[in-house]
Formats: C-alpha cells, structure tokens, sequence
C-alpha cells in the first residue's frame, strides 16, 4: 500500500490513475485547479488509434483501446469504434517509404493494420479524394470519443472507489505533501498529472525536466459526409467524425507556450487553412465552422513521455506529445501500479534527462 496519495490534475490520466489507486484500497485526493476535465483533456481531438510501430507503444495502445472498450456505456461516455487511415500523397517519398515500412511491424505486434492501395482506400473511404494517395495503410482496431465525457465518467467511478476530488484548488508542492487554500496537507505519494503546468508546478519544488508545452488547434465543420479517422501527413492534418459534423485538426505552433498565458481560440489563418484542406479532400463547398478551438500539448526531446518517480514520494505524468488523451486509460494504470510498487517503463523515467536539454518541438502525429 502507498499511503494517503495527493493526484495533481483532474485530465483523463489524473483521474484514471486516482481512479485505478482508489479501488485497490489507497487513500486518494485529487486537486484540481479548474473544473474536471478543464484543461488539456477538455480540448482533446479524442481521436484513439493503435497505429504504433514499436513494441511498447503498440502494448499501451492495446490496453488504452481496451479499457475505452470496458468504460463505454458507464454515464454518458460512449466509445465509437471507426477504422484509422494514414496517407502520403503521390510524389512524397520520405512518408510513403514511412508508412511502408511501418505496417510489417505494427502487424507483428499484433495491431489489425494493412497496407492499401487507393482503391482499396477509396472503397473504404467513398466520401474522401484518393486519387492523389500514393501510399496509405489502416488500422480496424481504433475510434473516438467525446474526451469530456470520459472525465466525467471516471470522476464519478474515481469517487464511487473512495477518492475524494477537489476543484478549483489550484496547488503548489511542499516538503510534505502540497500546499492548498493556504495551508500544508501531508501526503505520502505526490503524483502530478497536471498538463502543461507539471513543468512549473515541479520545478517550483526543485525538480528540472525536459518537457515544453506547446500549441494546437483543431475546428469542427457542419457537414455530414461518413468517413473514417484519417491523417493526411503530407499536409499535416487529421480529421475524425464528430457528433456535429467532421473534426479537423492539427495546426501545432512549434513554439513553447507559457501555460498561464495562451492564447485558446484558433488562429483564423488556421481555420482557414484547415477547412481548405477538408474541403479538398471530402469535396466539401465552403462548410461552416460549427467552433474552433486550442488546446496544448506538451512535448519531449525524444518524443517519449515522462512517466514515474522524481524523488521516493514524487511522481510525474506529461510529455505526450498529443498522445496522452488516447493512451490515458493505460498510462493512468501504469503510474498508478508503479505508484503501488511495480517497475514502471525504464525508457519513460523523467530522470532519463537533466531537464535543462535544447530540443525542438515536433507534430505529435507526424510519420517520419
């Protein structure tokens, strides 16, 4: 048993891990600056794929895709299942090369991935342009999910196994456990699942490490074509169906943002952009923007996040990438199994770096 533990951040691996510690029988406090689900995840794309070459990717991909499978149906959170493609264009080598070489190793790590010609993607995909797609693959075992109703939905289950969740209480990190409304509480394990304030938050208690928050934007335009999640890595933009129409995204500023001061509306040269692209692709007729939003990420010099101890009773979860909504149903189990005395992933230790590493912030969904 770890002990009265204190989860920073109420996103979906927060809640998760709390969640997973609650109903094996440790005494869980979630603090939350804002509301449930108010920061990183509430803007989320919700898009959840298992399209991952390497081997402890693709376990933790599985293992997301099969708790979403689990929780769907519990309060209002519903998991779609819907195939996702990804394509290069006629002329990009370096990515048709990519996703070429990707495939044979995601298929043997056991993800229902193939390879397709265009033909065979646009009989998948009739509503979407192929005739441009010189090389593109899909995985079967993906879908989607509105990410609000996922934290809703695992509040009321991290409640209902005992944890107690506290919002809008923001925190700060103490030799004891946090400081919160102006007074220390004492805690034995200390996790931090806050998004784009973890850097902050860690390195006001002396901690350093390699993670910038960066920017995304993504909009939602009202159409009702059919079609399944797709990635278009020629030009850098992913789209999947949304209740409303079809969600468009990407727009990645690869600049760090300051996460007290950011900017949360899409740049209209995005919204632009992105209904242009959709447009070409679905043959859409100047569709309306239902909303347009931004959200941020938080990135890594290897593009790997930081999952696990900092000091004996300090714990850290960020650095996805654009990942963590997707793979949060596992990561949320994995820190919180570490938390009770399992290893964790060595190549996810936050101390791999020093913290004060030069590094560039790349697209989190790019194929390379």
């Amino acid at each position: 048993m770890a002990g009265t533990i204190a989860v920073v951040g109420a996103g979906a691996v927060g809640l998760t891990a709390a969640y997973d510690l609650a109903r094996a029988g440790e005494r869980v406090t979630v603090f939350e600056r804002g509301s449930v689900g108010s920061g990183s995840t509430g803007r989320a794309a919700g898009v959840v794929y298992d399209a991952y070459a390497e081997d402890r990717d693709a376990k933790i991909g599985r293992r997301a895709i099969e708790r979403f499978r689990e929780f769907s149906g519990e309060g209002n959170f519903e998991f779609h299942d819907c195939p996702y493609c990804w394509f290069a264009r006629d002329g990009d080598e370096k990515r048709a090369t990519a996703i070429r070489e990707q495939v044979p190793r995601m298929q043997t790590h056991r993800i229902d991935a193939a390879l397709l010609e265009s033909e065979e993607l646009a009989t998948l995909a009739p509503a979407m342009e192929t005739e441009d797609v010189g090389a593109a693959a899909i995985t079967y075992g993906a879908g989607w999910t509105e990410p609000a109703t996922y934290t809703t939905m695992m509040a009321e289950k991290a409640r209902a196994a005992g944890a107690e969740i506290r919002t809008n209480t923001p925190v700060s990190l103490c030799e004891d456990g946090v400081q919160a409304e102006g007074r220390e509480e004492a805690f034995e394990t200390v996790i931090v699942a806050a998004g784009a304030h973890t850097k902050r938050l860690v390195e006001a208690a002396g901690y350093a490490i390699a993670m910038k928050p960066y920017r995304v934007q993504a909009l939602v335009l009202d159409t009702e074509i059919e079609t399944p999640m797709g990635y278009d890595a020629t030009a850098g933009f992913y789209f999947r169906p949304h209740p409303e129409g079809l969600l468009v995204g990407d727009g990645t500023e690869a600049v760090e943002s300051d996460p007290d001061d950011w900017d949360r509306e899409a740049n209209e040269g995005f919204v632009d952009s992105a209904r242009e692209r959709a447009s070409e692709r679905f043959g859409l007729s100047e569709p309306a923007v239902e909303r347009a939003w931004a959200g941020l990420c938080t990135a890594t010099p290897d593009r790997d996040p930081l999952v696990g101890w900092l000091s004996a009773d300090l714990y850290v979860a960020t650095g996805w990438q654009g990942h963590g909504f997707m793979r949060a149903p596992a990561m949320g189990e994995l820190i919180a199994r570490e938390v009770r005395g399992d290893s964790g992933i060595e190549a996810f230790r936050p101390m791999r770096f020093s913290g004060n590493e030069e590094f560039s912030i790349t697209e989190g969904m790019a194929v390379e």
